[in-house]
């Protein structure tokens, strides 16, 4: 199993039999725990990850005995369904403190020191404390919130709903066109400067299924464009550029326009719409 996983990237020390375990996955911060193994006996193990939908059985020693994998196959099953009733139980707890949060908020103060920061006004969002508060809905309900501090840091509520969730600055209703973009930032700028209803999915992972749920939402007369992050630091290192990539694919999954930031000659530090708004404003940070 061991080498299994090492294929995935993935550097264990096996745990006891019989029971699961869980380890983090490469592709998600530190403390995800989205991957899990569990080993049935001397001759079988599986492993799988969940927000990838995979499952894998192997042999530990000699040939693996049918009976032991369609066990092995059973208790993953077990597991899966247990796993997704404690996931929507959490989901769920989220969401409460979510409407709850929501609920009780101001207004952004338009002198936030991220507004401020940002020449922004504060669109659709509202504030807890120094905190602002982005809500994130899907299938028409608040599910979430981000939470954007006076430093810029971003975080949603623990164990609540992001994927498939998204956020709307603008209105959709009798829109033309309709933009779809990663953070809220660049959705305001966005909209300030063309006028167009932009939906946030937060992140790049989560453009192509907001996307795709535009799409079916909308009339097919009304267009989409996927505004992307440009994360050209990453291709400087020689990584992936993940928010251009992302982009694209989400637009060519829905056969939607794709918009990406131009940048100045001299210009090394914006990524995206906001940053280059800003800094022909002449407030680059």
């Amino acid at each position: 199993m061991a080498d299994a996983l090492a294929r995935h990237g993935v550097s264990i020390t096996p745990g006891a039999w019989g029971q699961f375990h869980r380890f983090d996955t490469p592709d998600k911060p530190k403390g995800n725990a989205n991957g899990w193994y569990i080993i049935h006996s001397s001759r079988a193990a599986s492993f799988g990850m969940w927000h990838l939908d995979m499952t894998e059985t192997v042999t530990l020693d000699g040939p693996c005995d049918p009976v032991v994998a369609a066990q092995a196959r059973l208790e993953v099953m077990r597991e899966r369904v247990r796993h997704e009733r404690e996931r929507q139980v959490r989901e769920a707890h989220a969401a409460e403190q979510a409407r709850c949060w929501w609920t009780q908020a101001r207004p952004a103060d338009p002198s936030h020191p991220y507004l401020a920061r940002k020449r922004l006004p504060g669109y659709n969002l509202r504030q807890r404390g120094d905190m602002l508060l982005v809500p994130m809905y899907h299938g028409g309900e608040l599910v979430n919130l981000e939470c954007i501090f006076p430093n810029g840091s971003k975080r949603t509520l623990p164990d609540g709903r992001v994927k498939g969730a998204a956020s709307l600055v603008g209105r959709l209703a009798g829109a033309e066109r309709v933009l779809v973009t990663e953070g809220w930032s660049t959705a305001a700028a966005l909209h300030e400067a063309m006028g167009y209803p932009v939906v946030i999915a937060r992140n790049a992972d989560n453009l192509e299924p907001v996307a795709r749920r535009l799409r079916q939402r909308l009339p097919m007369d009304v267009g989409i464009t996927l505004s992307g992050d440009d994360d050209r630091h990453l291709a400087a290192k020689g990584e992936p550029n993940k928010g251009r990539i992302a982009a694209r694919h989400a637009a060519l999954a829905i056969n939607a326009k794709l918009m990406m930031p131009s940048f100045c000659e001299s210009c090394e530090t914006c990524t995206d719409f906001a940053d280059v708004r800003l800094c022909r404003l002449g407030g680059g940070e």
